[in-house]
């Protein structure tokens, strides 16, 4: 474990308005983790690493329903009652009892306690290894999907052991507040992934998308009821936050099933585990696979999509594509995919289907190898609901500013579109990296929904906010970036420290300009009065 000096090494900082004098559980957990590295890079120490919170949580998981089949089996009131003490153990073992419940059959190798009693041996890596087979063998679902490599020499075996008792004493003593055990778990997995990714840098988000950009996407979809697509899914941050929004609002899990694909081997893993450790049953395919060579869901229709393709990937194949049905709006051109990403998208949208995804912020504007066509084509369908420019530094992979892009098949508000600029937003979380906070996200969703409910407390809001027509995007060249639409912040002046001269000039144009508003708005009072009659 950590020594009393490198967890009292741990640099105090502020969360909130709070002076943080100890280490906090994340603290904790990073710096065992950033120990177990040794000479391996964050993109293989995080697969120990994640692996291991993987069997913690399944060997919990079926322990705890282990106690409870032995309690029932010992409860004559129980319909799994059984007189015979020594034969209760096998009540408890039943393997139904466990996948009704969604919960992994676990081996006796492969469970914690076991694992735990051999944490300090030099063949703690043979054992980890063995469970992770033991795992896949009893549970065909897992089959391809665990990491199993613990042996290697390369991997410490001290601090392997040293991580084991962490993530074993993970929700033992938490002051965290986290909430249950069970959650406690799926939390570290999820802390994990968001660690890795900044760690990793721009290899880490091919498989990470921040979490605040995903909550803004769910809280701008709500996807209460039905079937949830992302096509490019990583480690399946998107269904995991779409879970804890179902929660969040009173909904249930089972309202919602989700289907992904990921074309990297790795990521995969970790999105099967990220869901199983979630109890989020899904459907990712068998295999990883290139979502535009090899969609493993063509029949698909989703009622909501989510993804957050990688930006202007130049060599998706879309040469070997040209004829490619998904392209009702145009030929997307074979050096940059953004627009080939957008159209899978429609294609796989249900009647009543609403798609949320992250681009870069040339896809609003860009008009190279046909794509300002295809745009058009979008608007002009009536397919664009709203978009949203984001601030820059919010992503691992890049510095620049990206946008989010919302669909819908079924618009509330047919013909029209909202534009947010959401650029001044956020607040810096370190000196490289961007955050939104959640009255920033509460802020943008809540302009999205009044504007769709057609809300009093919806106003167009100069800077920020603004509903275009597609004549007004036609002006505008079809170009959909927000700043054109939304103009400029009224400027907020401080009277005190403005000069005199520039104060009575100031005012004396706004004067000059309510006298012209004033003039004008009599001129069409008295001409409407002519028309009635009213007035000479």
């Amino acid at each position: 474990m950590l020594s009393e000096a490198e967890v009292q090494a741990w640099t105090p900082r502020k969360y909130g308005n709070k002076e943080r004098s100890a280490p906090s559980l994340e603290t904790v957990l990073w710096l065992a983790a950033d120990k177990l590295r040794g000479s391996m890079d964050a993109a293989e120490y995080k697969h120990v690493v994640l692996g291991l919170v993987f069997l913690r949580h399944t060997s919990e998981a079926f322990e705890r329903r282990h106690a409870v089949l032995l309690a029932e089996a010992a409860n004559p009131e129980s319909d799994l009652y059984v007189k015979d003490e020594a034969s209760r153990s096998y009540v408890a073992e039943e393997r139904d009892e466990y996948s009704s419940e969604g919960i992994f059959w676990v081996p006796q190798e492969a469970r914690w306690s076991f694992i735990a009693s051999k944490a300090r041996l030099p063949e703690i890596g043979e054992v980890i290894d063995g469970a992770m087979v033991a795992l896949e063998r009893e549970n065909p679902s897992l089959t391809g999907v665990l990491p199993k490599d613990y042996a290697r020499p390369a991997l410490d075996k001290r601090r392997l052991g040293e991580m084991v008792d962490l993530i074993g004493n993970i929700g033992q003593d938490d002051a965290e507040g986290k909430g249950k055990r069970g959650d406690l778990i799926g939390w570290a997995y999820e802390y994990f992934l968001g660690r890795f990714a900044s760690a990793e840098g721009k290899r880490g988000g091919e498989f990470y998308t921040p979490a605040p950009v995903v909550r803004l996407l769910v809280e701008m979809l709500q996807p209460f009821k039905g079937r949830i697509y992302d096509p490019c899914c990583g480690s399946g941050g998107m269904f995991v936050q779409s879970e804890k929004f179902l929660e969040s609002h009173g909904g249930k899990l089972g309202d919602i099933s989700v289907y992904g694909q990921e074309m990297n081997a790795t990521t995969w893993k970790l999105a099967k585990m990220n869901l199983a450790i979630r109890h989020i049953e899904n459907n990712l395919g068998p295999t990883h696979a290139d979502t535009f060579h090899q969609d493993l869901h063509p029949d698909l229709k989703a009622d909501f999509i989510l993804a957050n393709p990688p930006f202007n990937i130049s060599d998706w194949g879309g040469e070997h594509l040209k004829d490619d049905k998904r392209w009702k709006y145009g030929i997307p051109p074979t050096g940059n995919a953004n627009y080939a990403w957008i159209q899978h998208m429609v294609a796989h949208l249900s009647p009543k289907g609403k798609a949320g995804f992250v681009l870069a912020n040339g896809s609003m504007s860009s008009n190279s190898g046909g794509e300002g066509e295809i745009r058009k084509a979008l608007i002009e369908a009536d397919l664009v609901d709203c978009i949203v420019a984001l601030p820059g530094q919010l992503f691992f992979t890049t510095q620049i500013p990206v946008c989010l892009w919302f669909l819908s098949r079924k618009k509330k508000f047919p013909r029209e579109t909202l534009f947010v600029d959401a650029r001044k937003l956020g607040r810096m979380e370190n000196r490289t990296l961007k955050t939104l906070d959640d009255a920033d996200i509460e802020k943008i969703a809540k302009t999205y929904h009044a504007w769709q409910e057609d809300s009093e407390d919806y106003n167009n809001e100069p800077g920020f906010c603004f509903s275009a027509t597609i004549e007004e995007m036609e002006k505008q060249g079809f170009v959909l970036t927000p700043g054109r639409y939304v103009g400029a912040a009224e400027e907020e002046v401080d009277e005190n420290a403005e000069p005199f001269d520039a104060k009575m000039q100031r005012l004396a144009g706004k004067l000059t300009e309510q006298f012209a508003k004033s003039d004008q708005l009599e001129a069409t009072i008295q001409e409407n009065l002519r028309r009635m009659g009213y007035a000479k």
